[in-house]
């Protein structure tokens, strides 16, 4: 065999084999977002079960208790609010208003917590979508975001499309 034929082969193959032995790279990079619930009193359990409500439903961006927080939520005795300052960023206010007339607190947190993930209220009415907060009954309990909003909120995170909520605003949702 020409030696300049073994030169290529010999290229070939070891291209072929670094593409075998290299892992494949991640096509998005999930982001961590730490939040602080030590202010949020009996509400912990509901903030928590909701970040894990949000872990299960998107992939890109994962919610892990701990400081320094990226958002931190606070209970009082006023409405539920958020307000976000950037992408994931913020403080979020789980008002015994609205668990006092019977909203759930998890949907709440979720909701809530949707906020700081880029998403804004959508007054619809309907329990299947999350981010219509307070204008679906009481009775409504569905703390897991629709198909448009873990999309929504998977698509914020990979930089394909601009968070939809606005910034540096108080969303209350009532």
């Amino acid at each position: 065999m020409p030696r300049r034929l073994r030169h290529v082969l010999s290229l070939v193959l070891g291209l072929a084999l670094l593409a075998v032995a290299t892992p494949a790279r991640a096509t998005a990079l999930v982001t961590v977002l730490r939040y602080d619930s030590s202010r949020a009193a009996e509400f912990v359990s509901a903030v928590d079960q909701a970040a894990a409500i949000w872990n299960s439903s998107v992939s890109n961006v994962r919610l892990v208790k701990g400081t320094p927080a990226h958002f931190t939520v606070i209970a009082d005795n006023g409405w539920p609010r958020a307000l976000p300052t950037s992408l994931g960023r913020g403080t979020v206010w789980m008002g015994r208003e609205a668990t006092s007339q019977g909203y759930n607190p998890v949907r709440i947190a979720a909701h809530e917590i949707g906020h700081i993930l880029g998403l804004p209220d959508r007054r619809t009415g309907l329990c299947t979508d999350l981010m219509s907060g307070s204008s679906a009954p009481t009775s409504c309990t569905n703390a897991n975001p629709s198909a448009a909003e873990r999309a929504a909120v998977n698509r914020a995170f990979a930089g394909t499309a601009a968070p939809l909520v606005e910034f540096d605003r108080l969303h209350v949702d009532r």
